[in-house]
């Protein structure tokens, strides 16, 4: 993912070249601040947590068989 300096210094380099050093800074500051307020993360930490989520996932089913099989063994709290 483009860092947000990248992103803004992007947006910068498409304004015209006349406009003052002033109001690109202006820009540059405005679209970084919107970009932080997206709250956005990374490739990388999106990655991550997919990861974890899939690891959740797999003991989930783990431990959802496991009480199956006590269920069917009439080991339950409940009767």
């Amino acid at each position: 993912m483009m860092s947000l300096n990248k992103i803004a210094a992007a947006i910068a380099d498409i304004l015209p070249g006349d406009l003052s050093d002033e109001v690109r800074k202006s820009i540059n500051i405005g679209v970084q601040s919107v970009l932080e307020k997206m709250d956005l993360v990374t490739r990388e930490e999106f990655e991550v947590q997919e990861k974890v989520l899939a690891r959740t996932r797999q003991k989930l089913e783990v431990l959802e068989e496991r009480m199956r099989e006590i269920e069917k063994m009439g080991l339950t709290e409940s009767e």
